[in-house]
């Protein structure tokens, strides 16, 4: 199943959230000096484009084609340079001052080896004081879903359900949409939540200095939803 595929066309009724996009919008501006942005995994560009209406440089890119599409059809879309790209292998046209990896997306990664390259690779595309911005699934996350969760509803005219459930290190999001002749339309989404500690340590083999905010405002590693990781090159003395 394709993921992004059927989800695509009603993603933002299903989670769009203006101020949860000017969170992060302000945690990354008091996170880094930058005027050049790659992000990756932008989905459909909420966070992209209230960037780039501040005036900032943006080369945007996702694995899904769908996505791009529901992005490049938003007001100020021409602000940015939109790619189809895959996350851990990256082709850029500048170098950044700033990278980005947001909402949860760095966790669709679900091999270690890939996510030690994709921090290897940050680092060798960043201009030399620049800053890696990613946010992952909390362990919590792995608690709160080993009950299934399940919402029924409708977005868009479109009948859907959509549930998440917990194994192990993976949380499984599973959607069905019905279209007009009540024909099913399956995706499922597949995540890994990582070790904190281990996906820390990883960056600092790198050369990253790391910090760590949960749920946006609270320093370290606490109680929470979402650990954002912050990650600045060249800063060490």
């Amino acid at each position: 199943m394709n993921m992004y595929h059927a989800l695509a066309a009603h993603y933002d009724s299903l989670v769009k959230d203006d101020e949860a996009t000017q969170a992060w919008v302000d945690l990354i501006e008091r996170s880094a000096d930058f005027k050049h942005v790659v992000e990756c995994a932008c989905g459909s560009g909420e966070i992209t484009l209230a960037l780039a209406r501040k005036g900032y440089t943006i080369e945007a890119s996702d694995l899904s084609e769908d996505m791009i599409n529901q992005a490049k059809q938003k007001p100020d879309a021409d602000k940015v340079d939109w790619s189809v790209q895959n996350v851990i292998d990256l082709k850029i046209k500048a170098t950044p001052e700033l990278m980005l990896c947001l909402c949860d997306s760095l966790n669709y990664i679900l091999e270690d080896e890939q996510i030690v390259h994709l921090l290897q690779q940050a680092y060798e595309l960043l201009s030399e004081q620049g800053t890696f911005i990613f946010d992952v699934h909390s362990l919590d996350r792995l608690d709160e879903f080993k009950e299934e969760f399940l919402e029924e509803g409708c977005l868009d005219g479109t009948n859907y359900e959509w549930s998440i459930q917990s194994d192990d290190d993976l949380i499984y999001q599973n959607f069905v949409f019905y279209d007009e002749a009540a024909n099913a339309h399956y995706e499922q989404h597949i995540q890994r939540v990582y070790d904190p500690l281990w996906l820390k340590a990883e960056a600092e083999k790198c050369g990253f200095t790391v910090n760590i905010v949960t749920d946006f405002i609270h320093d370290g590693i606490t109680e929470g939803e979402k650990y954002f990781y912050i990650l600045k090159k060249g800063a060490k003395q």
